[in-house]
């Protein structure tokens, strides 16, 4: 303990020393004096890590968490790494942007701080802002970069630091290293790094006001754009989720006629609480429920929702008495579907193509071979899918669409990134065009499956305490006889890609296709009975994610198919690794199957 303490003086020391929260410097002091050495440990001897993802974590004093000092960090090696090495770009400024979270708008302005130092402009949107608002604006003013504070979909005690880059795109590799780098080298508060109203000939703010209604008027043009002839929707309910999605949508709506919609009265309103439940994520079970109960009180049969700061997007109807749950691979195919038939006037010289992630669903690459059209695979999340789809338009092609099954979907021709706003018109669009043709979004996505096959899928995930745990598990499966054997209790693995080592067994040169990522864990699968799964470690969360899907002629044949390979992967290699791993014991299907397991 003596060891510990001594090792953990300096550290508290140093962050006294810059920390003017007095929030923050309260819980360091309180833990100092109370001798919370292993906690303070926990909380001062690692570093919040700024990826890909920029930042995510729970609010909290330290340099392992987000706080007021840690945000200012970030900001100063983002700032000092935009002035070094994009010198002659840096008078189109930055753009920053906030949630309706606890502390967004403070870690906004201290963010606002350390761009000013530079004396790079800053576009300010003063108001709480929806995230995809932040991609569209920097390429709608061709921004250097933009910056929104959000944790999306995350608890409420969690916030965090998303960066795009010029190109409107959340930054990738390498950037993301050397962003890092310059973080570790600018972690000193600078002068006036803790002014709370920052002005000056570099601060720019109110600019949402001027932002929010060409944004709105994109997503309604390319809405629009999508049909023929204009028609309004069937009645439904809209719930924001406690989110900013509230400020936006339904005035959105009203503004183009479409009136007849119920929002739910208790959400509808940005809580940073989130007082009606506990994980804001419309993937979470019970997210809905208060749609559902206010759809059955008005006789409504169609819910749509967004999460808190409205990049996700999610819908449910109401068939034969009993709410249908559209996942992210059935509305990805869904909006497909609908978009790839707004192409049948297009120029038949036009090269179209479309993307979705290593872990959604195959049917889109079914769906688009059908069309003539050029499918490709992205790595998880959209830093990929949005730099995948500049460089298809760099060789000539139109990108129309591109989505992952965690309720994302991307449309270029508004921003490079998941936008839950534009997903919700384009939806509305595409459900009043199929009332037409005497179908409903459900009826419409059996139609698909008539044609390409039923797609079932089971995608959930096992709780892991670290991520020592989680590296643990997958060099355990890495160890075993899985890969030499070529078997997975009963079945047989036709192929298997690896990558983190990046193996490919399904490739001549045994490498895959898509960049290896040494500092992520994710194996895929393919075995028989047509499944494919994927099992990864996640990046933002305390979580081993896994998607399976098998494509079948008959739903049963299909449910019965994931459910054997998930029982599969609970004996061979999770069971047997470490009884730390939990996870649900009764899970559903995409068709809403209920996996009992016992």
């Amino acid at each position: 303990m003596a060891s510990l303490e001594a090792s953990l003086s300096p550290l508290i020391q140093r962050w006294l020393e810059w920390d003017q929260d007095p929030v923050t410097r309260s819980e360091i002091e309180q833990l100092r004096d109370s001798g919370q050495a292993a906690e303070l440990g926990k909380r001062l001897q690692k570093r919040i890590q700024f990826g890909t993802a920029g930042l995510r974590g729970r609010m909290a004093a330290g340099f392992s968490c987000m706080n007021s000092l840690t945000v200012i960090q970030a900001s100063q090696g983002l700032a000092k790494y935009l002035r070094d090495n994009h010198s002659d770009l840096v008078p189109r400024g930055v753009i920053v942007g906030y949630d309706a979270r606890h502390n967004s708008a403070k870690f906004a302005t201290l963010a606002a701080n350390a761009f000013i130092a530079q004396e790079i402009p800053v576009w300010f949107l003063s108001g709480p802002a929806v995230t995809p608002a932040v991609p569209y604006g920097v390429m709608d003013m061709r921004a250097l970069a933009g910056v929104m504070i959000t944790a999306s979909h995350n608890p409420a005690q969690d916030n965090g630091y998303k960066v795009y880059f010029k190109n409107g795109c959340q930054i990738n590799s390498p950037m993301d290293k050397e962003i890092s780098d310059s973080i570790d080298q600018n972690l000193e508060p600078w002068p006036n790094a803790w002014t709370d109203s920052p002005d000056g000939a570099f601060f720019h703010p109110k600019t949402y006001e001027e932002l929010l209604p060409r944004y709105t008027t994109r997503v309604w043009h390319y809405s629009k754009s999508t049909v023929q002839d204009w028609m309004y929707p069937r009645p439904f309910v809209y719930t924001p989720l406690h989110g900013v999605g509230g400020l936006v949508l339904p005035a959105l709506c009203r503004s183009l006629g479409i009136t007849d919609f119920t929002t739910v009265a208790e959400q509808v309103e940005p809580d940073p609480n989130f007082p009606t439940l506990p994980f804001p994520n419309p993937e979470e079970s019970g997210a809905l429920d208060l749609a559902v109960e206010t759809a059955d009180r008005e006789g409504k049969t169609l819910i749509i929702a967004n999460d808190p700061d409205a990049d996700r997007f999610a819908a449910a109807e109401k068939v034969e008495g009993s709410w249908f749950f559209f996942t992210g691979n059935h509305m990805g195919a869904l909006l497909a579907s609908h978009l790839f038939d707004c192409l049948e006037n297009i120029d038949t010289d036009t090269r179209v193509a479309v993307l979705n992630s290593a872990v959604s669903t195959t049917m889109l690459e079914k769906m688009a071979a059908a069309k003539g059209i050029y499918f490709e695979e992205s790595l998880t999340g959209f830093k990929w899918m949005g730099n995948t789809a500049r460089k298809l338009e760099e060789s000539g092609y139109y990108v129309t669409f591109a989505f992952e099954e965690a309720l994302g979907y991307m449309f270029p021709e508004v921003c490079y990134d998941k936008d839950g706003i534009t997903a919700a018109m384009v939806f509305l669009s595409a459900q009043a065009r199929w009332a037409t043709q005497g179908l409903t979004p459900y009826t419409k996505l059996q139609q698909l499956f008539a044609e390409y096959g039923h797609h079932e899928t089971l995608n959930n995930y096992f709780r892991s305490p670290n991520p020592d745990t989680s590296v643990a598990l997958f060099d355990s499966i890495r160890a075993g006889p899985f890969r030499s054997e070529m078997r997975l209790g009963p079945f047989k693995i036709h192929r298997w890609r690896d990558m983190t080592e990046g193996y490919d067994s399904g490739t001549e040169d045994k490498s895959p296709k898509l960049p290896a990522d040494k500092g992520s864990q994710m194996l895929t699968l393919w075995l028989d009975r047509d499944v494919r799964f994927t099992i990864r470690a996640s990046g933002t969360e305390a979580k081993v994610k896994y998607y399976i899907e098998s494509c079948s002629s008959s739903r049963e044949q299909a449910t019965e198919a994931v459910c054997d390979t998930l029982r599969a992967i609970l004996k061979e290699w999770i069971q047997p690794f470490s009884p730390l791993l939990t996870y649900n014991k009764q899970l559903p299907t995409s068709s809403g199957y209920i996996l009992r397991l016992d």
